[in-house]
């Protein structure tokens, strides 16, 4: 059998046109699919050095928020009412705050997980929160009544029951659209933006209640009457840097977390498993 020149291959009737065509049609596609995927790179400068950082305020927010908790708010039990109390600020922020944010941001930070693993993450620290928050409500609830304190008057129960409203109504609907039963790829692909949105959304407005609910709580316990001068929250006593110290955490978090997810290099991009279903099923 004799080898065809590729030379000649061009000079056969009917080839020629249909093969510089598809050449050139190639040639164009690629040059088309180019600036696309230039738009998709991942590029990770700086990342690790943020993330890092970002990681490390929202462990020293946590911490501070128990030291705070603990040593100047009587520590946590729940036959007492104080004691009680206190797991409510301890587990919306370790919930709603640092579990949050982490779930928020773990397709970046385990951008090379396959994502139906990351889905599964994703989901199951939502649920964890979800637990959080129920205990949390609890605590603060069960407290005021026991106390004769009203609940739900103030702009921070109002901010926080806004801020769960839209947290849950996300988590249903995550459940729903993204992990089971899942709905078809153009109805996820139409809902992702959204999805983002509002969750970034809840994220930001759970800093902003909690920032309300600190500051809320030193009036209450530092500008009583019967408190000392040098004790008052005006004369900035240990307890007062603290919180503040506390509150600035808070914000520096919420930036840091919010730049992390929305810089566009930060973004895992699509991967080719992506499209194969939890069941194993492609798409």
């Amino acid at each position: 059998m004799v080898e065809e020149d590729p030379s000649s291959m061009s000079l056969r009737p009917g080839k020629t046109a249909e093969n510089s065509d598809g050449m050139a049609e190639s040639t164009n596609d690629r040059t088309r699919d180019k600036p696309a995927a230039m738009e998709n790179k991942e590029d990770l400068t700086g990342f690790n050095v943020i993330y890092t950082v970002t990681q490390a305020t929202g462990a020293l927010l946590v911490l501070l928020v128990l030291i705070w908790c603990d040593k100047y708010r009587g520590g946590f039990a729940w036959a007492q009412p104080a004691s009680r109390f206190n797991w409510h600020p301890l587990l919306m922020t370790v919930g709603m705050v640092f579990l949050f944010a982490n779930s928020i941001m773990i397709y970046r930070g385990l951008r090379s997980m396959r994502k139906k693993q990351l889905k599964l993450v994703h989901a199951g620290t939502h649920s964890v929160i979800v637990v959080m928050i129920l205990i949390a409500q609890i605590a603060v609830i069960s407290f005021h009544n026991q106390l004769n304190i009203p609940n739900f008057y103030s702009l921070h129960s109002w901010l926080g029951i806004l801020t769960m409203l839209i947290f849950f109504f996300q988590y249903a609907l995550g459940l729903v659209a993204f992990l089971f039963p899942g709905l078809s790829a153009p109805v996820r692909a139409a809902m992702m933006p959204y999805h983002i949105y509002f969750g970034i959304t809840a994220f930001v407005l759970a800093i902003a209640t909690s920032l309300m609910g600190v500051t809320e709580k030193v009036f209450f316990v530092l500008d009583k009457p019967e408190m000392p001068a040098d004790q008052k929250y005006s004369s900035l006593p240990a307890e007062g840097v603290l919180v503040n110290v506390i509150g600035m955490l808070f914000a520096i978090f919420g930036i840091l977390v919010v730049y992390m997810v929305t810089h566009a290099g930060y973004k895992r991009y699509p991967r080719p498993e992506d499209n194969v279903l939890l069941t194993g099923v492609s798409e």
